[in-house]
């Protein structure tokens, strides 16, 4: 089964959330509607990136690479395609 990479950002805030899901679009609609942790306080969310690999073992070992750059230039080069995983 494929499990993607992705992230959001979002559109009141200059903010970005990155993570993994099989399915990206419903974790939108979760992080959208939850009502607790980080995501609620910068509503509403966009998907901006999303990358698919074939195991969750992939996906969130480059969740952890992008987190770990801790660098909003680094994920908006992602984002655009300036850099790759």
């Amino acid at each position: 089964m494929s499990y993607f990479l992705y992230i959001l950002k979002s559109k009141t805030a200059d903010k970005h959330y990155i993570g993994s899901s099989e399915n990206p679009q419903r974790r939108l609609q979760y992080h959208n509607s939850i009502e607790k942790g980080f995501t609620p306080r910068y509503r509403p969310w966009e998907i901006v990136y999303t990358k698919e690999y074939e195991t969750k073992e992939i996906a969130l070992t480059m969740e952890r690479k992008v987190k770990g750059w801790k660098s909003k230039e680094m994920i908006e080069k992602l984002i655009n395609g300036n850099v790759k995983l």
